[in-house]
């Protein structure tokens, strides 16, 4: 039987000889700067059409583990970066650049271009009036679409549905996040803050104490009333049809990413919804560890907040 990664794996997690595991990961080391200096950047075409390492993961290794441009392959960080802004400005790409990570300042040359030089010197130094006076003068005077939040760690921008995470301790920044990791609650609560403050601001949203964020809408009584008592023989109703046919199938659904789901009624018989979140899910990988949560976990929970909120909640109230 040949060896196996998971061989790997176990060999890294139970030899308890040093030397050994780090003659093992000096050969990784080595074959994969043989595979990014020299088998990929050794043909442009290949490395701009098909590079050897799945959507240049490889860059995302090294950045992420803090090198500095200059320990890139520059060739490949170049094609990455073109991509990256293609995908922003809606051209044809070769691959869909999800999770993909770029230093500060080329992000901010992508997205930011007639500011970038000013704005990676303010964002650099956390000097955040004139970073914010440079995105709300884009926003009011240049007719350019986003939405921004600042944490203390990140700063968050959504470009149409898209989200981007700018690291601001690490200086790096993550590009359309989807299949990432949320790292921690600061974070968590920052996307809940931003897609809330634009899309449901009504929505109760707080931290509860230092391990889970909570979410809370609520169904008027006046909507809850329009519900047939029981199952009806045609759905002719838009709320019969979903609170009948749909809402426990996307409650259910939501079960494997929530730590919590509560329902109750408040005093005026509206019902309140309240999902309480922390950065895992309530799936597990195969020792047993909690999956961690990640975006585009996190956007089929606000998507069930968004639809609740406009279908039955905006337009009863007014």
């Amino acid at each position: 039987m040949p060896l196996t990664p998971e061989d790997i794996i176990k060999f890294l997690d139970n030899e308890s000889e040093t030397k050994f595991k780090s003659e093992l990961l000096e050969l990784l080391r080595k074959r994969i700067d043989n595979l990014c200096f020299d088998e990929c950047e050794r043909d442009r075409i290949q490395c701009t059409l098909t590079p050897l390492c799945s959507r240049r993961f490889l860059l995302k290794l090294r950045i992420k583990n803090h090198l500095k441009y200059e320990d890139l392959p520059k060739f490949c960080y170049s094609v990455h970066k073109g991509v990256v802004e293609r995908f922003f400005r809606n051209k044809t790409v070769v691959y869909r650049p999800y999770d993909a990570f770029l230093y500060l300042i080329d992000f901010l040359d992508v997205f930011f271009h007639g500011d970038y030089r000013k704005l990676n010197k303010f964002i650099s130094f956390k000097n955040w009036d004139d970073t914010f006076k440079i995105f709300d003068d884009r926003i009011n005077n240049r007719n350019e679409k986003f939405d921004y939040l600042l944490t203390e760690k990140y700063l968050l921008f959504k470009f149409e549905d898209r989200i981007h995470v700018i690291f601001l301790d690490e200086l790096y920044v993550l590009c359309n996040a989807n299949r990432e990791n949320i790292p921690d609650l600061e974070l968590l609560q920052g996307v809940c803050k931003l897609y809330s403050g634009i899309y449901f601001p009504e929505v109760k949203l707080k931290q509860r104490q230092s391990e889970h964020v909570e979410i809370t809408v609520k169904v008027p009584y006046d909507v809850l009333n329009e519900v047939s008592p029981e199952h009806p023989i045609e759905n002719d109703s838009k709320v019969d049809h979903y609170f009948w046919n749909t809402f426990w199938e996307d409650l259910n659904s939501l079960t494997q990413y929530c730590d919590e789901i509560h329902l109750q009624m408040d005093k005026s018989q509206n019902l309140e919804i309240s999902l309480v979140l922390s950065n895992e899910t309530k799936n597990y990988d195969e020792e047993e560890n909690p999956v961690p949560l990640r975006f585009r976990d996190l956007r089929l929970i606000l998507n069930f907040i968004n639809r609740i909120y406009h279908d039955y909640y905006i337009l009863w109230v007014d």
